[in-house]
């Protein structure tokens, strides 16, 4: 990446010039409009920020005419990166390690992170105000998919907890993703680790309670990031750093605003869900600090990304931070 980063800053530069006085969280002037096509891992209300910037036209005000795809898996995700059907993928940066360390040639690289835990939680059958982690010792668990992020922190939760993910209990990773919260609710596992909307749903109907989160019980990770081509990156500086400012107006909405206002800024994006709900759900990502307050996705983070994958036995290579990040764009937003 060190070989297009001072480009990057340059062609910012004269950018800049041609437009006007545009800074670096652009002033929603632009010859024309940079059209996206962005494949999210997951539409969830833990992506509050980006919907924030969608609903309240910041992509807009930067020039972009956004396009919104569900990947349903960051496997599906990266697909379409690699293949060209989306520029933008929004997914697990564990992925980006894989197909580099694959020997990918044209490499996906991460330019901005969104989240800094895990937006999972602990469903139970019955309510368990006692919970430990070893509760879950002798029982089944519908999981993630193997090497996807919300596995492995499972996983990673079970070894600081003296568990051991092979032999202390059954995990199932043979659903499909989105659908182990039905699995669930027709009585399939003992408990099932959910992403919002689906641990609430599993509430409300009460087939399930949250018993545990995984963001808590984790710690920081560097659990999602927006993630292009590193040709994509190269021809389209411009883009990318507009792309990015309409993300940090909405990282900085979200931290300045409260759990009932964010909901009824993203309510657009979740139209089957009550708005009661999608506070409900604001509020708990909220209360355990979900959301960065920039989009530097640092050195350090991706350091604890390699720690996680090397212990769930993912990890073949330890590749160079300065390949798949770059910071400049980040940077440049969030001054």
């Amino acid at each position: 990446m060190k070989k297009f980063q001072s480009m990057t800053l340059c062609l910012l530069l004269f950018s800049s010039l041609l437009l006007s006085g545009c800074g670096a969280k652009g002033s929603g002037s632009h010859a024309g409009n940079a059209s996206i096509t962005l494949n999210e891992v997951a539409h969830s209300i833990f992506y509050a920020p980006m919907y924030v910037a969608i609903e309240e036209g910041y992509f807009a005000e930067e020039g972009i005419d956004l396009t919104l795809v569900t990947g349903f898996g960051a496997d599906k995700t990266m697909t379409a990166v690699l293949s060209g059907e989306a520029d933008i993928g929004f997914m697990g940066s564990e992925t980006t390690i894989y197909t580099y360390n694959e020997g990918a040639e044209d490499y996906v690289v991460n330019f901005a992170q969104l989240t800094q835990r895990a937006g999972n939680f602990l469903v139970a059958r019955e309510p368990m105000p006692d919970f430990s982690w070893s509760d879950l010792l002798g029982k089944n668990v519908l999981g993630g998919r193997k090497g996807g992020m919300p596995e492995m922190v499972f996983e990673y939760i079970l070894k600081k907890n003296n568990m051991n993910p092979q032999t202390d209990l059954s995990i199932d990773q043979s659903i499909d993703f989105g659908s182990t919260a039905a699995a669930f609710s027709g009585g399939q596992g003992d408990f099932s680790v959910e992403f919002e909307p689906s641990a609430t749903a599993l509430e409300l109907e009460g087939a399930g309670y949250v018993v545990a989160s995984l963001g808590v019980d984790s710690g920081y990770v560097p659990y999602t990031a927006f993630s292009a081509k590193s040709s994509y990156i190269e021809e389209n500086p411009e883009t990318i750093q507009h792309f990015t400012n309409a993300l940090q107006k909405g990282m900085d909405y979200v931290n300045s605003h409260t759990p009932e206002e964010i909901a009824q800024a993203i309510q657009p994006q979740f139209q089957e869900t009550e708005l009661s709900t999608i506070t409900a759900i604001v509020t708990r990502y909220y209360e355990q600090d979900t959301w960065k307050s920039d989009l530097i996705f640092t050195q350090d983070s991706f350091t604890l990304l390699l720690d996680i994958l090397q212990e769930a036995g993912e990890l073949t290579s330890i590749p160079p931070y300065e390949d798949l990040v770059v910071t400049d764009f980040a940077e440049s937003a969030a001054k």
